[in-house]
């Protein structure tokens, strides 16, 4: 069985002050102009998944002004595991809220229930910005492996921000700092195992099918200092740096994900818009294959305006690996058009914009 979202409710979220959809398992085609809140359904989707969501904002930008102050999303997920009731929500601003059929629940449940993987515009300059970004989106791969990577990474930041917090204050005593290194280094060691499995299972199933798009070769560098096997040994030698620069340089908070086009050979940051696109994509379909592969179902993917720098015959060959993967894969864009060569293997969503009111009509 596929996993699907089957039904979706917002309440004051965004631009939808109320809104619901009905939907099978298929790709779920959004179209509409700009403006109308087509981002806002992806974004929606992506709470019922661990934390910020594909925009990565605070609970309090995401509720509809002026009138509301808080928002809910609502969601029925259907899946290898069963059918699940999931409802996330924000009151005046504050933490937004997890419920799981009925009972309070932390994010990070989320995880095991619906792997979410998205594409967004912003994700296009992925390759040639920061390490932030690439370690955020190897991070929800690895997520949706092995969902307990997000409590190893937030024992991991929180032990972090304790020990920041002490080379700020220029603490010499060795003894404040012996357990929150041994934390970080534990956790730390779990982050990067994670990480490195995440990466077999993404060359295996880019090893899988024949594809439109480019193979990955993929390589998790540690950043400065190197700290291979032995985190600890690494922090407990780097303090006095670390002191002197007010924050930990070393750790797999600071890791990066580098990629090249393999077959010539080019580093993805120096390749063309297109063959970045087409990579980030690649790697995607492949998440999606080894998911399928290891717990019977791909993710949910989201993918925002995704025919960006994809030409018509990337974009066909697209639609046909999704539907082969089973796959409930939410696109926008303008035109219906756009999803042509989809037909009636998709469902169809019209989203437009009249008095303020976002009126979704699914066709």
């Amino acid at each position: 069985m596929s996993l699907a979202l089957t039904e979706l409710r917002m309440s004051h979220f965004r631009s939808h002050k109320a809104a619901r959809l009905v939907l099978d398992h298929r790709p779920v085609a959004i179209h509409g102009p700009n403006g109308a809140g087509k981002t806002n359904i992806l974004e929606a989707v992506s709470l019922l998944s661990p934390g910020r969501g594909l925009r990565r904002a605070g609970a309090g930008e995401m509720v509809r002004r002026p009138e509301a102050l808080g928002w809910k999303v609502r969601g029925t997920v259907e899946g290898p595991g069963g059918a699940h009731q999931i409802e996330t929500w924000s009151e005046g601003g504050a933490a937004r809220q997890v419920r799981i059929d009925d009972k309070i629940a932390p994010q990070v449940a989320l995880g095991r229930i619906v792997p979410v993987l998205w594409l967004i515009p912003a994700m296009d300059r992925l390759w040639i910005e920061g390490a932030d970004g690439r370690r955020r989106f190897l991070d929800r791969m690895t997520m949706s492996f092995v969902p307990d990577h997000a409590e190893a990474a937030l024992t991991y930041e929180k032990a972090m921000r304790e020990r920041n917090r002490l080379l700020k204050d220029q603490v010499g005593d060795a003894g404040w700092y012996g357990a929150l290194e041994t934390q970080m280094a534990e956790a730390g060691q779990v982050l990067h195992r994670n990480r490195q499995a995440a990466l077999d299972h993404l060359r295996a199933a880019q090893e899988q099918v024949e594809t439109a798009f480019p193979v990955a070769d993929l390589e998790l560098v540690t950043g400065e200092g190197d700290w291979g096997g032995d985190l600890r040994d690494a922090l407990v030698r780097g303090r006095s740096r670390d002191m002197a620069a007010g924050r930990t340089l070393v750790g797999p908070h600071r890791s990066d994900l580098l990629a090249a086009y393999a077959a010539k050979g080019v580093a993805a940051r120096e390749c063309s818009t297109g063959e970045q696109k087409a990579l980030l994509v690649s790697l995607i379909l492949a998440n999606a294959r080894a998911l399928a592969g290891m717990v019977g179902a791909p993710p949910i993917l989201l993918l925002d305006e995704v025919s960006a720098h994809l030409d018509a015959s990337r974009r066909a060959a697209l639609y046909d690996e999704l539907c082969a993967l089973g796959a409930q894969a939410w696109m926008t864009g303008t035109e219906r058009d756009i999803f042509a060569d989809l037909g009636v293997r998709a469902q169809f969503v019209k989203v437009d914009e009249s008095d303020g009111l976002s009126r979704n009509v699914q066709e």
